[in-house]
C-alpha cells in the first residue's frame, strides 16, 4: 500500500517497497525553551535553520508542532508551515491534535499534507477526520482510544482497525491512513519492544496499511539514546515500520536506516548506501580531517576448515 504526500515540487512515497521515511522531528518546542520562546513571538529563523539542516541531513518530511499552552497556536502553526515552505521543498506533517490549529494550518499548505495525528477517542475522529478529508491530507492515527494505552497487542490493533475503519466513513482510503502502534520508553517496562513489534505484526498482516512510531521515546530516561533508537527502527522495518519520526542529525540513527534499507532490498546495489560513504568522506576531506578508506570489496570465501 502506497502512501503519497505532496509539496508544490516533490513526491514522497511510504510503502514497504520504498526506501524508509525519516520524518524529521526537530521542529517542536517540547523541552526546546528557546525555540517555544522564538515562536510564540513569531520568530522563525530557527525553525528556518532546523528544516535546512534536516532536510540536508537527510529528512524526507518535516514535521512542524506549534503546541506552545496558552499561545496562539493556530496562528503560529500557519506561520510555520509557510516559512518551512519558502525554506524547503519537502512535504509537511502539520502536528497537532486541535482542530483549529489544524484548520488554519492545512489551507495554506501547497500539496498533501500528513497530519500527524488522530487518537481512536470518538470525539477526535469526529473533529479532525472532516477536516482531513476536506483538505486531501493523509492522517497518522495513534492506537489507542479512551481506555488510554494498552499493554495487549490485540487491543491496540483493534483501535487501530475502528481509525482506518471510522477514516473510510468519511471517504479517505486505507492508503491516507498511516497507524502509529505506540512507541513507549523501554526503561520503564521492558516489554514494551516486544509489545509493539506485536501490534505491527498485526497491522501489517490484518490491515496492510503503513506505520509510523515517534521513534525517539523508546530510550526516554536512559543513557545513550541514538542506539536504541536506532536498532527500535531496524527491529520494526522487519514487521512493517515504513516511516518514523526522529532526529536526522544523529548519524548512528541515519546509517542504520540506510542499512536497512541495503539489507531489506530497498537500495537496489547499494547506490544511496554509497553516495551517503561520499558524501561524508568529502565532508571529512572539506573539514581537514583524513577520510576514513573504504573497505574493499570481500573476495571468495575461504573454505571453511573441518
Amino acid at each position: 500500500m502506497r502512501t503519497v504526500l505532496q509539496s508544490a515540487t516533490k513526491t514522497v512515497v511510504i510503502s514497504p517497497e520504498d526506501p524508509f521515511v525519516i520524518i524529521g522531528e526537530r521542529i517542536n518546542p517540547t523541552n526546546r525553551k528557546k525555540l517555544a520562546e522564538e515562536i510564540k513571538r513569531f520568530d522563525f529563523s530557527r525553525v528556518r535553520a532546523d528544516a535546512l539542516t534536516q532536510v540536508e541531513a537527510g529528512a524526507h518530511v518535516l514535521d512542524v508542532n506549534c503546541g506552545i499552552p496558552g499561545a496562539d497556536e493556530p496562528g503560529m502553526l500557519k506561520a510555520a508551515v509557510l516559512t518551512i515552505m519558502e525554506t524547503t521543498d519537502v512535504p509537511i506533517s502539520i502536528d497537532s491534535s486541535t482542530p483549529e490549529a489544524v484548520e488554519a494550518a492545512l489551507p495554506a499548505y501547497k500539496g498533501k499534507a500528513l497530519v500527524n495525528s488522530v487518537t481512536g477517542e470518538d470525539e477526535a475522529l469526529e473533529r479532525l477526520l472532516p477536516l482531513i478529508k476536506k483538505y486531501g491530507a493523509a492522517v497518522i492515527g495513534i492506537a489507542n482510544d479512551e481506555s488510554g494505552i494498552s499493554n495487549d497487542p490485540r487491543v491496540r490493533f483493534e483501535v487501530a482497525k475502528k481509525i482506518v475503519r471510522r477514516a473510510a466513513d468519511h471517504g479517505i482510503p486505507p492508503e491516507d491512513v498511516i497507524i502509529d502502534p505506540l512507541c513507549m520508553p523501554i526503561g520503564a517496562n521492558h516489554e514494551f519492544g516486544r509489545i509493539t513489534y506485536e501490534t505491527m505484526r498485526l497491522v501489517r498482516e490484518g490491515l496492510g496499511v503503513n506505520m509510523s512510531v515517534g521513534a525517539g521515546n523508546v530510550g526516554f530516561g536512559l543513557p545513550d539514546r541514538p542506539p536504541l533508537t536506532a536498532c527500535f527502527m531496524l527491529l520494526g522495518m522487519q514487521v512493517g515500520l515504513t516511516a518514523a519520526i526522529t532526529n536526522p542529525l544523529e548519524p548512528e540513527i541515519a546509517r542504520s536506516i540506510l542499512a536497512g534499507d541495503l539489507m531489506l532490498g530497498r537500495d537496489p546495489f547499494g547506490k544511496r548506501w554509497n553516495q551517503a560513504y561520499r558524501k561524508r568522506q568529502a565532508a571529512a576531506t572539506a573539514a581537514g580531517a583524513e577520510p576514513r578508506p573504504a573497505t574493499p570489496a570481500p573476495g571468495p570465501s575461504a573454505p571453511a576448515r573441518n
